[in-house]
């Protein structure tokens, strides 16, 4: 396919990254949401975080090995139609009631946006002019911002009533009681989900009857015959490009969900806001991570994208600082400006490691996506700190502020490719 013939493919490319983005971002308005329906404290219910990050390090590899052996469309395919059975799971889940149940749910979910994560990025790099890659990468990724604002701005409006009883404090004439509030809780998690799901379903019916152009990596071209080759390659992880995007990769997302995960806790606990007021406060974090791919997007035809790395890192260790110094209300405005100078980060983080990897692309790129297990601690960690220190909260945020020191250290040397 010619590369003046792209422009489809992209755009059905660029939607996979507008729909994991609402699955993901949904997650601080399910640990907010869990916290009442299940009883948890917010280092508990941050597990929620650890049953959907953890799919991104069990299945990578896999996922690269299917996909090398078949094609980039057929694992999209695959992957739309995994995580939209997951989110229907949300029906029998609200009869059990069961902690364990969301978290499994959450898992399948996360496995089926895997697929979707392991293809799109490298697919998008692939797809055109090398040197642009990372400008092209971040455009993509400004839909994935677009996706995260309706999550946190409607979709959480949708969850979140506003209330938050406890046993004690549960009004005496309140319908049905206790049972009655917890299933009419459990029953608001039930609509983003079943829109998500039959959203997937006809974006997954659309790729069937969709001609992608397969993609030549180095002298391979996808879903060839490959049986004297590898389906994953180990050996690519000597290239201290790809080691330290990794390495960069891992502290950028643990740090990212850090904040992201603990953002309506903190505005609801700790800032002493209502859930509607906290809601809002959310979808203006995610118009600052939009606004600043768009913007990044843009910066990047003038400069480099690794000086954006990091100089936008070290704006985030100072303003991590603020938080860590401050917290309340000021630390509340400096994770809107954090969420704005975080923007440009996964992406060209993931276009500079994969750069000059060839027919080892896919392997890197598998690596890169389970990179994201740093999701899966890093958040926990910032929590359980957050729990242990209840009038000095603000100090966990000191976790988030050395996670940005790595992207910065990417940002000045680690991207160089030396070997």
């Amino acid at each position: 396919m010619k590369k003046n013939n792209y422009l489809l493919p992209l755009a059905l490319v660029f939607s996979l990254f507008f729909l994991w983005a609402i699955s993901s971002n949904l997650l601080p308005t399910m640990i907010r949401q869990l916290m009442k329906t299940c009883e948890l404290n917010a280092f508990e219910a941050s597990f929620t975080e650890t049953a959907y990050w953890l799919a991104y390090f069990i299945f990578p590899i896999p996922i690269a090995m299917f996909m090398k052996r078949y094609s980039y469309k057929s694992g999209i395919i695959f992957g739309l139609l995994l995580a939209a059975c997951g989110g229907f799971l949300f029906f029998p889940a609200a009869i059990l009631k069961e902690y364990w149940a969301y978290l499994c749910i959450f898992f399948v979910i996360a496995t089926g946006m895997c697929f979707l994560e392991t293809a799109a990025n490298p697919y998008v790099t692939a797809l055109g002019d090398q040197e642009t890659a990372p400008r092209r990468l971040n455009l993509a990724q400004s839909f994935n911002g677009l996706g995260a604002f309706i999550s946190a701005m409607f979709l959480s409006k949708l969850v979140l009533s506003g209330n938050h009883y406890t046993r004690d404090t549960l009004p005496a004439d309140f319908s049905g009681g206790w049972e009655g509030y917890i299933q009419m809780e459990t029953d608001s998690m039930k609509l983003p989900y079943l829109i998500l799901g039959l959203l997937l379903v006809v974006i997954a019916i659309v790729f069937v009857f969709s001609k992608l152009p397969k993609i030549k990596e180095g002298d391979t071209v996808e879903g060839t015959n490959e049986k004297e080759g590898k389906l994953i390659n180990f050996s690519v992880l000597k290239r201290s490009h790809l080691r330290w995007g990794v390495i960069a990769q891992f502290f950028y997302n643990g740090g990212q969900t850090a904040i992201n995960s603990l953002f309506l806790v903190y505005c609801c606990t700790y800032a002493g806001f209502e859930e509607n007021t906290a809601t809002t406060f959310f979808g203006l974090y995610m118009l600052a991570f939009l606004s600043g791919r768009w913007i990044g997007t843009l910066l990047m035809i003038k400069f480099r994208p690794q000086d954006m790395l990091l100089v936008y890192a070290l704006v985030n260790v100072a303003l991590c600082g603020v938080i860590v110094c401050c917290g309340g209300t000021v630390g509340l405005y400096a994770m809107l400006a954090v969420s704005f100078f975080m923007s440009i980060m996964y992406p060209t983080q993931f276009s500079l490691a994969l750069k000059g990897l060839g027919s080892n692309t896919k392997s890197g790129s598998a690596f890169l996506v389970m990179a994201i297990v740093g999701n899966a601690c890093l958040p926990q960690l910032t929590a359980y700190i957050m729990q242990l220190n209840q009038n000095i909260y603000y100090i966990a945020y000191i976790i988030p502020m050395i996670c940005f020191l790595f992207c910065a250290y990417y940002g000045w040397k680690g991207y160089k490719i030396v070997d």
